[in-house]
């Protein structure tokens, strides 16, 4: 016998007597007790929802709804070489796509933030995925005299999209503690690279399928939807910090200029927020540049032609969108595992192994410029280990904040980690490298040699940007435990 929380009776449940609540709470040995009654049919539909409503499932969907949350941003990656021609369009012009959407992103992600510490997270994320899929796909259909609606769609996405990013991990936190939520906010945090690839495929694929590029933005949206719907139907929604403090009390949720002052003063949010806007500078960069620059290394070893007619050719989007799907795979998998293994040997382990992962990385990302001129094979190489490297501190990151950040102020602290990361990473860097591009070219704009040198030179900045991260999660390792000790007294 199975009793819902309004008293009745649910017929069909195992022999062993439970009590099946919301947050997941149950009681054993429960007698049968002549105030219940049988339940109505849509008491029961109800209760067979509860019963899916489990923590490993809602994570499963939350994962599911974050791939396409990826996917979705850099489908445009993926045929961006035709984009440019279709719109006819620079490079500075064409990073500009991605600049705008990460500044809707990063705007919108403080409000979310507030919103998911005090109303409905599940609803405010199944209305925030319907609407970046429509948005997504009406964009498909704007005509190339209409660019600067083609950009101001890709801010309305970011919106939608940012509404996902800022609310969903902290549904994971409140259901999963210590090393199970390590382990949940791996695979959920795989989704990053995992959906980035997919991506790049997806939008490779759909337009070489269709022969035109405008059906890469079609399919997302559907599959979109769908997660909206299993999120509304099957994600519970449970109590903020039940998973820290089961059967405690938490203190009274404070306003949020108390927050973010709280927020300022943590000094493990403060640096490793900084140094996750050093990773986001890196892959916002990567994730449209580097199949640009791989075509034009191949154009000057003349194994491949310069695109003056669409389709142009998908082959390096599809490499590398494989290559991210692996990394980022191997990346959110051995970080886990390294940070299970040297929690045993420092407490600190979490922003240790984020620091050496980092440098390790500048150092691959380095020598993808010096191979590239030689080979393409190395070059890809060379991208697999750095980005393996590079995707290793995502979820850890995550995990870090959920250390040091109470529960009713970690969507605010998520939203604002976003924010910051998205302001001085992600929002800029696309559009940097581009605009660098644009300007080291103007002396050679013919020269097809100095189109591919230029690029490179361009985007040599991130390898910078990236050894600067490291540092910030070496200072993080410094405060790390005095922050998670404070967090766990409040």
């Amino acid at each position: 016998m199975c009793v819902e929380s309004d008293g009745c009776e649910i017929e069909g449940c195992s022999s062993s007597d439970e009590v099946h609540t919301l947050s997941r709470s149950m009681s054993t040995n429960l007698k049968s007790n002549p105030d219940l009654h049988p339940c109505k049919p849509g008491q029961k539909f109800r209760a067979a929802l509860l019963r899916c409503r489990s923590p490993t499932a809602a994570a499963g969907i939350l994962s599911f709804g974050n791939v396409l949350n990826y996917m979705d941003r850099y489908t445009v990656a993926g045929v961006l070489l035709d984009i440019q021609r279709h719109f006819s369009v620079s490079d500075s012009g064409a990073g500009l796509l991605q600049t705008v959407f990460i500044c809707s992103f990063m705007v919108a992600a403080p409000i979310f933030g507030y919103l998911g510490d005090r109303f409905n997270r599940k609803v405010i994320l199944s209305c925030g995925i319907f609407f970046w899929s429509a948005v997504t796909l009406l964009s498909s259909f704007i005509t190339k005299e209409y660019y600067w609606l083609f950009v101001l769609s890709r801010g309305l996405v970011g919106i939608g999209e940012s509404s996902y990013s800022s609310i969903s991990p902290t549904i994971i936190g409140d259901l999963f503690t210590n090393n199970s939520r390590t382990i949940m906010l791996s695979v959920f945090y795989l989704a990053i690279p995992l959906g980035s690839g997919l991506g790049y495929i997806l939008g490779s694929s759909a337009k070489d399928a269709a022969g035109d590029w405008h059906w890469a933005l079609r399919v997302s949206p559907v599959l979109g939807m769908t997660a909206g719907a299993l999120i509304f139907l099957f994600v519970p929604e449970p109590k903020r910090g039940s998973a820290d403090q089961p059967g405690g009390r938490l203190r009274t949720r404070t306003s949020w200029v108390c927050d973010m002052k709280a927020l300022g003063k943590n000094r493990s949010y403060v640096f490793s927020s900084l140094a996750s806007s050093a990773v986001s500078f890196a892959t916002g960069a990567f994730g449209i540049w580097i199949p640009q620059y791989l075509f034009r290394a191949q154009v000057v070893q003349k194994t491949a032609h310069s695109c003056t007619e669409q389709p142009c050719s998908s082959k390096d989007s599809l490499i590398f969108g494989a290559i991210t799907c692996v990394t980022g795979l191997l990346g959110v998998v051995i970080g886990a595992a390294t940070t299970r293994f040297c929690r045993q040997k420092t407490e600190r382990a979490d922003p240790l192994v984020c620091a050496v992962s980092m440098l390790g990385s500048a150092i691959f990302v380095c020598l993808i410029f010096v191979v590239a001129k030689m080979s393409i094979v190395g070059a890809y190489i060379c991208i697999f280990i750095g980005e393996t490297l590079l995707f290793l501190n995502w979820a850890i990151t995550a995990d870090i904040l959920m250390y040091v950040v109470i529960p009713t102020r970690r969507a605010t602290a998520v939203a604002f980690q976003s924010f910051t990361s998205h302001l001085l990473g992600d929002a800029g860097s696309p559009y940097l490298i581009g605009l660098i591009s644009d300007a080291l070219q103007e002396s050679y704009a013919t020269s097809v040699l100095w189109q591919f040198l230029s690029l490179g030179y361009a985007l040599m900045l991130c390898p910078f940007v990236i050894v600067l991260g490291g540092m910030f999660f070496l200072i993080t390792a410094l405060f790390f435990l005095d922050d998670r000790d404070k967090a766990e007294k409040q």
